[in-house]
């Protein structure tokens, strides 16, 4: 068996860097950038104000009340035409051009207008430069606004659409796709025949897939014979990886390894000091990266959070391995560990101290989808690692990791 860092970085150098496709803005969340992101535009493209009330001139308004003249109004998207002169003021809107020969706003709250001679009265004193955003305040034409290798949120979308980018360079989607095996398995709605259960791990490896930027292909169900597994699998060509569900360990029934290794197969790894997720197997079928994944659905998932979204990641350009761990504190004593590094399913919650707390489940089979569902976090326990107690500082994997969030 071999470890979990070295499983990964084993897979992760041998997986490529995916080509990019061009992709309007309206579908581009979730995507990873392939190429900076820079302004079109000047952003704002001229002095605007920041508030509702009156442009003027500083020197003007410096001993209140003072009283001035008002020439003309400038709303957001028209400027005034003239010049602010000594004594004068034009009524100015929130992202109205500042006039020329103006260097303050007043706001409203702070003036009173609307007489029938026109004039407005100051009542508070207004520094150069108050309440005007200047030109280029947010960002200038030719700025890199984004940088490639950056996840597309709200966000981002936001601000390339402010810089008049309406066309965005992104890696393409990676296409897995999955293949479940067994006869004792079944697609959720289908008759459930005797000594058989229903299929969970395909789905929720196709959700992960979807939340982690990749575009899941669902081969089906193949069977325990060797040509319904052959025939199944013919199917992943084309794709950028494989992912089998099940037949990955030792027993009679386990076809994956013998079956693909007849169509080519060269297995890179196999068997990884986890818990759950030892059957894990990774290698090539051809020209296809193939990951072969345990059966139980808890162990699938496991494996999925910590291998196959980060060879995602890196098929994406983006950092594998980013916002995947974190340090918490141990809710309950824990009993010292074995050569496997162990992924204990747990909750999290707060302490008087503001710091988070994680709590293992006392149950941790890997058949108790329940938990992991349940679950806020994984907690980390390293090979060998001695007996814990509650209060000591552990490492945790958290549950809420999704693509493209604001």
């Amino acid at each position: 068996m071999i470890s979990v860092r070295e499983a990964l970085d084993r897979i992760l150098a041998e997986l490529p860097l995916l080509p990019a496709e061009t992709v309007d803005l309206a579908h581009a969340r979730g995507r990873a950038l392939a190429e900076d992101v820079v302004a079109r535009v000047t952003q704002p493209p001229a002095d605007v104000s920041a508030m509702d009330g009156y442009a003027v001139r500083a020197e003007d308004v410096a001993k209140v009340p003072a009283r001035l003249s008002c020439i003309g109004e400038a709303p957001a998207g028209q400027a005034f035409a003239g010049a602010v002169g000594p004594g004068e003021a034009v009524r100015i809107f929130t992202g109205g051009p500042v006039p020329k020969g103006a260097d303050a706003i007043v706001i409203q709250e702070d003036a009173e207008g609307g007489g029938d001679d026109g004039a407005v009265v100051v009542r508070e004193a207004a520094a150069k430069g108050r309440y005007i955003r200047p030109a280029g305040l947010d960002f200038r034409a030719g700025d890199v606004g984004l940088r490639a290798g950056r996840l597309l949120g709200a966000r981002e979308i936001g601000l390339a659409a402010a810089m008049n980018v309406p066309w965005l360079a992104v890696r393409r989607r990676p296409r897995v796709a999955l293949l479940a095996t067994g006869d004792e398995i079944v697609r959720p709605g289908e008759p459930i025949g005797p000594n058989q259960i229903v299929s969970s791990n395909a789905l929720a490896l196709a959700a992960l897939v979807e939340a982690a930027g990749g575009e899941a292909v669902d081969l089906g169900i193949a069977r325990d014979d060797a040509a319904s597994v052959r025939r199944l699998a013919a199917g992943a060509a084309g794709v950028d990886m494989l992912v089998t569900l099940g037949g990955a360990s030792v027993g009679e029934h386990d076809l994956i390894r013998s079956v693909l290794g007849q169509e080519g197969l060269q297995l890179e790894f196999w068997q990884i000091a986890m818990r759950p997720g030892k059957p894990l197997m990774f290698g090539r079928l051809g020209g296809t990266a193939m990951m072969g994944m345990p059966g139980n659905p808890v162990s699938s998932l496991v494996c999925g959070l910590i291998f196959l979204r980060p060879a995602l990641r890196k098929m994406l350009g983006l950092p594998a391995d980013e916002g995947l761990r974190r340090s918490a504190v141990l809710g309950r004593d824990l009993v010292a560990n074995d050569r496997r590094e162990d992924y204990l399913r747990a909750s999290l919650a707060r302490n008087a101290e503001g710091e988070l707390v994680a709590t293992p489940f006392e149950k941790q089979d890997s058949s108790m989808l329940s938990h992991l569902a349940n679950a806020d976090c994984l907690a980390v326990r390293p090979p060998h690692a001695p007996a814990a107690t509650a209060g000591e500082r552990i490492e945790i994997v958290p549950l809420d990791v999704e693509v493209g969030a604001i």
